[in-house]
């Protein structure tokens, strides 16, 4: 695709996200009512009136683009270009008035992740990123840290209860033990960390697709490595890591040995 296309593109995922991500602050720290979905997990009206209206912009701007969305699932599915869209990722910190829930935006092209938004809207960060155009943190270029030693790293996980249902609990007492700090700044906002130079290792045991999308193009422009469990730069696994190069290894070596 022409750079300058791909840009437009971006432009318009930016949008998007932030736009979006600033009608969730309508709901945020409110007592809101909170619904269950099929999977048990939480959802609320700044969820659905979010993803509502990001779909609503893209049909009007793009209608022979596909969509996939959390809470309303997918349309086009055959169409070359898809955007991936997590109203509210971290919708249990949402509930609870912490600020690190963020707004996702993904965009995949041929089914590749080629652009990718996080934005916190609580604290108006954002991170943006396409393959060929770089990483920005508001507006300036960002890097992963340079970190290549395990006991000065930062670990970042979202809660141990996943890790342990997930099987991984093995493996993360592993970097917990190795690595100098560890944090619970989770979900998308931790990969966010990351590739700022902020944390090192963001572990993750349970990602959706609209939970990776956004994240594979943000590290690797951001000079670091999006990876499932296996090692591989892929979205659909239903895990991952963030991480420098340096460390990417490591982490990988502590999954393989107990698993």
């Amino acid at each position: 695709m022409d750079i300058n296309r791909k840009e437009e593109l971006l432009q318009f995922a930016i949008y998007l996200a932030r736009t979006a991500g600033k009608k969730t602050l309508e709901h945020f720290g409110k007592k809101i009512d909170v619904d269950r979905k099929g999977d048990d997990s939480p959802v609320t009206v700044a969820d659905r009136e979010a993803e509502k209206w990001m779909r609503a912009r893209i049909q009007e701007k793009y209608p022979d683009h596909g969509i996939v969305g959390e809470e309303y699932g997918i349309e086009g599915t055959q169409k070359s270009i898809k955007w991936i869209l997590d109203p509210v990722d971290g919708t249990l910190s949402f509930i609870h008035g912490i600020p690190l829930y963020t707004t996702l935006v993904g965009v995949t092209i041929d089914d590749e992740p080629e652009l990718g938004v996080i934005y916190a809207p609580a604290t108006d960060e954002l991170c943006e990123a396409g393959t060929g155009l770089g990483a920005r943190y508001n507006g300036q270029d960002c890097r992963v840290s340079n970190t290549s030693v395990i006991r000065k790293a930062t670990l970042l996980s979202t809660d141990m209860t996943t890790i342990i249902s997930e099987g991984l609990e093995n493996p993360f007492r592993i970097l917990l033990q190795e690595c100098r700090l560890h944090r619970t700044w989770g979900d998308a906002y931790g990969h966010m960390m990351v590739a700022t130079g902020r944390a090192d290792i963001m572990f993750d045991p349970l990602l959706n697709l609209w939970d990776a999308a956004p994240l594979l193009p943000i590290m690797q422009e951001a000079g670091g490595v999006f990876l499932d469990f296996s090692g591989r730069a892929v979205i659909s696994s239903g895990h991952g890591f963030s991480s420098n190069e340096k460390l990417a290894s490591i982490v990988l070596s502590a999954i393989e040995k107990e698993n």
